[in-house]
């Protein structure tokens, strides 16, 4: 079955929202459009759905953001030119700071109406409902992308694009959060770094799927993807988990099943199908034998992801139980009890020197989050700028690595074709001149031209401090 656009698809089930459960909330802002602007209500009300609809980010705080209000009537204006002259009047209506120059910014010497306010309160709940809870459960080509802030008809970016991002943000927005997992993920990080690892074994993952849905079909071409992503991704999960998210995720995604009217043909056989996941030998083989292929480079992903986001410009963010492996679902599977002795106790191990592998006990990754951490708090002055790392040989489009200013982060991408292709090879790094240490491993390295496999022999990631550093 063919699918959609995002952008596509996102149009329709927020359009879906505005007509539907949102509806009330149009007719309100409907409502509170002066009389003097002289326009039909039918039309103002059609008009405001489609600005909503068209709006491109979650909100505007005006006057800050009132250029996502002109891109949302440019857009409506095309996709409606039958209301173009509604949402011309409109447009001043919900964004008093215009100066008239047809820009969009404003002056700043408007007043925030009712109408305005109302709006701007509006167009994040129908992006809410419309995006997070509706088409991020039907657009199942990647799973791992369909997350709060992301854009997953993007299916990725270079390192030279994620490089001149993290520049800007270095730039641009200094101290903002920098987080994987929130109460409102879809995935945990964990998850989704192992999910992601799909895209690297994408004949793989096509072969499999057709013999699930041979074995245990769900009976919903665009859902059955999603839901068999997501159970390997948090592979092993107890059945209750599992049947629980089917419930909740087949009903968001409104298209075979629903909230307020449950389809119980279907449903039945979406548990049945995840019934097999445990108790059919042949389906819970392919499912296990296949994580157990993947697991590997899907904790790498992990490790990876993890010291980047601690380390990149912004503030880090931590959620609770994400110093573990995390292979959690869409709340509320991400809010149950976190064992914190469990992580004192690894805690006090690292700080008598312990030094874990990669493996089950996810105690790996709990030196990356309390190093990394540790760094950035007792050296702030390590962290002040950004310069990306050159790579170069026959792997180098396998890591990826920035300086801070004396902290060196370096981290291996596409793990699963590195092992494929035998590993690191003659791969160097061009490490900034100067004395380091590895605060993960605690290994001297000296900077100039440096073996990736070297770098790489302990984990799949290296922070590098410049003992030497001013």
């Amino acid at each position: 079955m063919p699918v959609a656009p995002f952008h596509e698809m996102i149009h329709g089930t927020k359009r879906g929202i505005t007509d539907g459960i949102l509806h009330s909330e149009v007719q309100r802002l409907t409502r509170l459009v002066p009389a003097a602007a002289g326009l039909e209500a039918d039309a103002a009300a059609d008009a405001i759905a489609e600005l909503l609809t068209c709006f491109p980010v979650y909100r505007s705080y005006l006057p800050g953001g009132a250029e996502y209000l002109a891109e949302a009537v440019r857009d409506a204006q095309v996709r409606r030119p039958d209301l173009a002259d509604t949402i011309t009047a409109l447009h001043p209506l919900l964004n008093p700071f215009l100066d008239g120059t047809g820009d969009g910014t404003g002056d700043g010497t408007g007043e925030l109406t009712e109408l305005a306010r109302r709006f701007q309160q509006t167009s994040g709940m129908v992006m809410a409902k419309g995006v997070e809870d509706t088409a991020f459960y039907r657009y199942s080509r990647l799973v791992s992308l369909n997350e709060v802030g992301a854009d997953p008809g993007i299916f990725s970016v270079d390192p030279l694009e994620l490089h001149r991002r993290l520049l800007r943000r270095e730039t641009d927005s200094p101290l903002a959060m920098t987080t994987l997992s929130t109460h409102d993920t879809k995935r945990s990080e964990d998850t989704r770094a192992r999910i992601s690892v799909l895209s690297e074994v994408a004949e793989e993952w096509t072969a499999l799927l057709a013999r699930l849905e041979e074995l245990a079909p769900v009976n919903d071409p665009t859902f059955a993807p999603l839901l068999w992503q997501s159970l390997i991704g948090a592979w092993p999960l107890s059945r209750e988990r599992a049947h629980a998210y089917a419930e909740k995720a087949s009903r968001e995604a409104d298209l075979s099943t629903h909230w307020t009217a449950p389809d119980e043909d279907f449903e039945r056989g979406m548990h049945a199908a995840v019934d097999a996941a445990f108790d059919d030998g042949a389906v819970s083989g392919i499912i296990s034998g296949f994580v157990e292929r993947i697991q590997a480079a899907g904790w790498s992903n992990s490790i990876g992801l993890k010291l980047l986001q601690l380390t990149m410009p912004g503030v880090p963010d931590v959620y609770q139980g994400t110093e573990f492996w995390d292979t959690s679902l869409v709340d509320p599977d991400n809010r149950r009890e976190v064992d914190y002795d469990a992580r004192r106790q690894v805690l006090t191990d690292l700080a008598f020197g312990a030094l874990p592998q990669i493996g089950a006990d996810a105690h790996a990754k709990l030196l990356v989050v309390s190093r990394a951490l540790k760094l950035r708090r007792d050296r702030p002055e390590l962290f002040t700028g950004y310069t990306a790392v050159a790579a170069s040989g026959d792997a180098a489009d396998h890591v990826f690595g920035f300086d801070r200013g004396g902290a060196v982060t370096l981290i291996t991408r596409l793990p699963h074709g590195l092992a494929q292709r035998g590993g690191w090879g003659d791969t160097t790094l061009q490490i900034p001149a100067g004395s380091y240490t590895c605060v993960l491993t605690g290994t001297a390295v000296t900077g100039g031209t440096v073996r990736a496999a070297d770098l790489f022999s302990t984990f799949p990631a290296a922070l590098l401090v410049q003992e030497d550093a001013a």
